[in-house]
């Protein structure tokens, strides 16, 4: 399939750059999965277009502080005592956490990446904090320990020094309140750099209508990272290779899956992180002959969702607007065909819904 199949125009002042006052008063764009049908919605209906026997499957990933801006210090065989760092001071550096190793030790995504060389340490705030560069991995990553300089944890150090990593079609600096809205109501689990923005919309008034409603909720983990937001530059998408994700399947959740589809209730994805982690366990399962329809635990999820796919698990989506000629765009097209996907993706822009992280929503049924 060629990228460009995967093309629609939008309108950059669709592209939301900041939530709606209210997280359950933006749009929802329902989808007919199979019809390819659309319709015009609030996501506050969202609780009533439920059947009422469904399981909501949430991604409880919560998004850390993970851009740092610090400065080199150059490369040192020690750590430099603090008169030392004041004089090799030289070029700022930005470092994007994308995944921990260690307590202390993290990839990340540095630039200028290809002026800093292992051994090379970095400055953060007023010294509190410094990294060394360990080693250059794929994909320009780069592993760094970090080393705290107050006796404070360096988790501490990074949740206060960090800062709320947008993307970068959000075309303004973090502020304060993006450290609650850019997180969901029920984020639980440290450790991803971008927040599963299908549950961004959820309040707690909204999953108290759909608890009413008898509807079963549950949750998994999937730490949000390169995997979700690398960027496709092969010219067939067959040909790109997913970075890993780490993903987490309690067996409390795994058991209400295996009821739901024994049951034949609709399991509903919240978000295509959610998807990728259900399909890369039940892809495990299927594999080991396993009798569970997904295997619970920790796992990595390399999957990569594009047309064609068979989904064992999700039967409905509840999914934002995602970027053309993106990963994501592709999953999406695999659940509810590329044509009908397209032409929802005209309707909204013609409706001037609001697009990506903070914008509206769609569902697919």
């Amino acid at each position: 399939m060629r990228l460009d199949e995967l093309q629609y125009a939008l309108p950059p002042e669709l592209i939301a750059q900041r939530p709606l006052p209210q997280r359950d008063s933006s749009r929802l764009l329902t989808l007919g999965r199979g019809t390819g049908a659309v319709e015009d919605h609030g996501f506050s209906e969202f609780p009533d277009l439920l059947g009422g026997d469904e399981l909501l499957v949430l991604n409880n990933a919560r998004v850390i502080p993970a851009r740092l801006f610090g400065h080199r210090t150059g490369v040192h065989s020690q750590a430099p005592s603090r008169a030392t760092r004041g004089e090799h001071l030289s070029g700022s550096v930005e470092v994007l956490l994308t995944r921990q190793v260690e307590p202390a030790t993290w990839e990340a995504l540095v630039r200028p990446g290809r002026k800093l060389p292992v051994g090379e340490r970095i400055r953060f705030g007023e010294g509190e904090l410094e990294a060394e560069i360990l080693s250059r991995g794929e994909l320009g990553l780069r592993t760094l320990r970090f080393e705290s300089h107050t006796g404070e944890l360096v988790g501490e150090l990074l949740d206060r020094l960090g800062h709320i990593p947008l993307p970068p079609y959000i075309e303004r600096e973090d502020e304060t309140s993006d450290r609650d809205r850019y997180q969901t109501v029920f984020a639980k689990q440290r450790g991803a750099i971008a927040a599963p923005t299908a549950g961004l919309h959820f309040t707690r008034e909204i999953f108290e209508r759909i608890r009413n409603r008898g509807i079963e909720i549950c949750e998994l983990t999937l730490d949000v990272g390169l995997g979700t937001f690398q960027p496709i530059h092969a010219e067939t998408i067959e040909e790109h290779a997913m970075h890993a994700e780490s993903f987490e399947i309690s067996e409390e959740t795994a058991d209400r899956i295996q009821q739901a589809r024994v049951a034949k209730r609709p399991i509903v994805a919240i978000g295509t992180t959610v998807v990728r982690a259900l399909e890369a366990a039940a892809l495990g399962a299927a594999n080991t002959n396993a009798n569970e329809l997904v295997l619970p635990g920790r796992a990595e999820a390399s999957l990569f969702i594009y047309p064609g796919f068979q989904f064992r698990v999700a039967d409905a989506l509840l999914t934002n607007f995602h970027l053309p000629r993106s990963t994501l765009l592709a999953l999406v097209s695999a659940f509810a065909g590329k044509k009908n996907v397209i032409a929802a993706y005209r309707h909204a822009v013609n409706e001037k819904y609001r697009f990506y992280s903070y914008g509206d929503c769609m569902f697919i049924r």
